[in-house]
């Protein structure tokens, strides 16, 4: 049906799926948090504020978390339907990984949460409020054993291969690899700037929509005041993980860069926009600066940059894909630090809620996070390629033994069911945050 073989048929349909199911994690991890800032603060102040932005925003919480859960638990069972070969050979390490997920985290979620969705008339306010930190508590371990899982295949240790399978050795090793403090780090703080732009451009709309209260203001405010100190973090933490990738996966950095070989002494150029090309090896319309990359990369402008050329062709990713991706990512993420830097000029002027066009632009980056957030995990995912596990499988031969008959009706069927079901979840979400906060709160019992 599709001019693609099966394995790539069903690399498609878990990067669909995969895709659709970040998104949800990416709010809910920051929303959570968010929710039990909100409860906190009402607690300590008494403010009336935060208990509105409370209820309103534990509603958008909730479909989110419910989307999650089921995009979830679907890609999940791709492992054993599309990816037998990768089960069959590492099972033994990421099946436990994600065991350790449900008895961890999911427990924690499902005790809890049903006391934060409904339970502010039926039990008291502390318990009340440790329930919330208890469901935002389970969304970071959630992240961590997700990341520990999908490091490990990134950067595989503690382990021995006997009779072609991965039997673990030590699982201090598997779980805390070489890229697993980065990459939990650089995810859970693009989560934390994913909703606050979620929250801002929520706001910026209803100020632009002439519905200027205390409580939309106050939405505002937190989301401008978490990207302004997040924003700048995330570049710097971004830094520490491109120095771990380049130890560890250094073919993925050069596709990233477009670098495609080291010309004598010459440090290694930034290259800020060109056009690669795989079959002819170099890039057409480059736009270089000048050691630049040297300096970033190994904080030293005398040093080169590994060049793809340098390894094997049948190791190298899709450069285009990684290369464009890559700079999506970091586009986005230079204009929100710009976006936090503006609300700070715009806060100490007093104009933060009434400059249009700053509206304008949070209201246009509302998305943005959640966009980098995809644009970096195809980067490193992409990155990774050929590999399914680095140096150990390739991906070609972690696939199961499916017809292309079969993928791409199941992938057609997929794109189907996902547009049509969280469409309606998105259309409905949207629809909440279109009404506002409500003024009345709602009374704690005991």
């Amino acid at each position: 049906m599709f001019d693609f073989d099966a394995t790539v048929l069903a690399r498609i349909q878990f990067a669909f799926t995969v895709s659709f199911h970040i998104i949800f994690p990416a709010i809910t991890i920051g929303l959570a948090t968010y929710l039990a800032v909100l409860e906190g603060l009402w607690l300590k102040t008494n403010n009336q504020i935060y208990q509105q932005l409370y209820q309103f925003w534990v509603k958008i919480f909730a479909i989110n978390f419910g989307m999650g859960v089921v995009s979830g638990i679907v890609m999940a069972y791709q492992f054993g339907t599309h990816w037998s070969g990768f089960s069959a050979f590492a099972g033994s390490v990421t099946g436990p990984l994600l065991t350790y997920e449900v008895l961890t985290a999911f427990f924690l979620e499902a005790g809890f949460l049903g006391v934060m969705l409904f339970g502010q008339n039926k039990v008291g306010k502390k318990l009340h409020f440790f329930a919330t930190c208890m469901v935002a508590t389970g969304t970071v371990i959630s992240t961590f054993w997700i990341l520990a899982s999908n490091s490990w295949m990134h950067t595989p240790q503690g382990f021995e291969i006997i009779d072609n399978r991965v039997v673990p050795i030590d699982w201090w090793q598997i779980v805390f690899n070489p890229s697993f403090p980065y990459r939990l780090t650089h995810m859970t703080v693009a989560a934390f700037l994913s909703s606050a732009f979620f929250v801002g451009a929520s706001a910026a709309w209803h100020l632009l929509k002439g519905n200027d209260t205390p409580a939309i203001r106050k939405m505002l405010s937190m989301a401008m005041w978490m990207a302004l100190i997040v924003a700048p973090q995330q570049a710097v933490i971004g830094d520490f993980h491109g120095l771990n990738t380049l130890e560890y996966q250094p073919v993925k950095i050069a596709a990233m860069e477009g670098h495609w070989r080291n010309e004598g002494d010459e440090p290694t150029p930034l290259i800020l926009f060109a056009m690669p090309d795989m079959d002819k090896q170099t890039n057409h319309f480059s736009l270089e600066i000048p050691g630049l990359a040297s300096l970033i990369l190994k904080h030293d402008i005398t040093k080169q940059v590994p060049a793809l050329t340098e390894f094997p062709a049948e190791d190298w990713p899709n450069v285009p894909l990684v290369f464009w991706s890559f700079r999506v990512m970091v586009g986005l993420g230079v204009l929100m630090i710009l976006a936090g830097v503006w609300s700070l000029y715009l806060r100490r002027k007093q104009t933060l809620y009434s400059n249009h066009l700053f509206l304008r632009l949070v209201l246009l980056l509302g998305p943005a996070g959640l966009i980098a957030t995809l644009a970096g995990w195809f980067t490193t995912e992409l990155g990774r390629q050929p590999w399914v596990i680095q140096g150990l499988m390739r991906t070609q031969d972690a696939v199961s033994s499916h017809s292309v008959t079969h993928l791409s009706l199941s992938l057609m069927m997929f794109v189907i069911c996902y547009f049509g079901i969280f469409g309606v979840g998105y259309r409905y979400m949207m629809r909440l945050i279109s009404k506002g906060p409500v003024s009345q709160g709602i009374e704690h019992h005991g």
